[in-house]
């Protein structure tokens, strides 16, 4: 069975795409990062109004059902992750961040690789650099944090897979819902067929550091993008950084909730949906004083099975998609990032 991080072998990336700067030392952003003036004027005038949902609200479906519809985007609270697991995380990213940058080159993804340390995979597809630095883990983070640390490396370990762990329970709850509420079920996806699809998803975590930038203006943190898989389960720091993509809003920034975790939907829940849900448009910004932070956890089917659109027999209309193999769309997304999903299209 072909894992997450096998299907991204079959697209390798140069090294100019993988190799952060070492923002540590920069005073000023350099060509190859300098964007035209990205922010939008608007753009403090108003922020986005993202839905909150309460878990344990008994109309939970129901209040998912329409956030996903609305903005494709919600917060989550009383969500069964402990505060002080996500501070130590939050606490473990800006440890291995913090790092000179010839420390964190010893974790440095491989062209072929899809986990270490690195800058952001959509960078092929944008004519200037990202002022932005990653880590992604997918299952243990021990052969890459050894590197880092090389006697001091077990609690990072400890807390990323401890944290992998309830983001992986969290979003098969979640995911469960919105299946309720387009009024599908279980039966309705083979791929969930024999076992249990908490045991066969697929997931990773992200760790995201923007660093302070001395011209925030002219450099952007994350370019815009959608996400490939169901779910995206997002941790922002204190500070203002993501902005969402809003017919009549522009772009409109996106305000941490104190104690919720930042739930929006990716291409592929947008097709499982039939187009009901769309597929989140957004971007991540810099800030001159502040050193930012995000953790993000991707969920999604093996990467071996299909995906269709769920079309109920009183639903209405015909499926919007057609049936697609994850390993292939990811290849698609590869190949064509925002394009992919026309690709698919009926």
């Amino acid at each position: 069975m072909t894992t997450l991080s096998e299907a991204y072998k079959e697209h390798p990336l140069s090294l100019e795409h993988i190799i952060p700067l070492d923002f540590q030392s920069l005073h000023k952003v350099p060509d190859s990062h300098l964007w035209p003036k990205i922010t939008d004027p608007n753009h403090h005038k108003q922020y986005a109004s993202i839905p909150t949902v309460d878990l344990l609200a008994p109309n939970v479906v129901e209040l998912i059902g329409h956030a996903c519809e609305t903005w494709g985007m919600f917060h989550v609270v009383n969500h069964g992750v402990s505060p002080s697991l996500v501070d130590e995380v939050e606490s473990q990213a800006y440890r291995l961040f913090s790092l000179p940058a010839h420390r964190k080159m010893k974790a440095l993804r491989s062209p072929g690789g899809a986990t270490g340390y690195g800058a952001a995979r959509i960078s092929p597809f944008f004519p200037k650099l990202m002022w932005h630095e990653g880590f992604t883990i997918m299952g243990s983070p021990a052969h890459h944090a050894r590197q880092l640390w090389l006697h001091d490396h077990q609690h990072f370990c400890d807390t990323m897979e401890n944290y992998e762990k309830k983001m992986k329970a969290l979003a098969f709850k979640l995911f469960l819902l919105t299946l309720n509420s387009i009024g599908a079920s279980e039966q309705h996806l083979k791929w969930l067929n024999p076992s249990p699809a908490a045991t066969q998803s697929e997931g990773a975590l992200q760790l995201n550091s923007y660093p302070r930038c001395p011209n925030p203006t002219h450099a952007i943190g994350l370019a815009p993008h959608t996400d490939s898989l169901f779910l995206t389960i997002l941790h922002q720091s204190t500070a203002t950084g993501l902005q969402v993509f809003s017919q009549g809003l522009g772009w409109a920034p996106v305000v941490p909730v104190a104690g919720a975790l930042l739930v929006n939907v990716g291409d592929l829940l947008h097709v499982l949906s039939n187009g009901r849900f769309p597929t989140v448009y957004h971007r991540a910004v810099v800030n001159e004083s502040v050193h930012r932070v995000s953790v993000a956890y991707f969920y999604g089917p093996p990467v071996d099975s299909v995906v269709a659109p769920v079309v109920l027999r009183d639903g209405d209309g015909a499926p919007a998609y057609r049936t697609v193999r994850v390993k292939d769309y990811l290849s698609l997304k590869a190949m064509h990032l925002d394009k992919a999903l026309s690709f698919i299209r009926l």
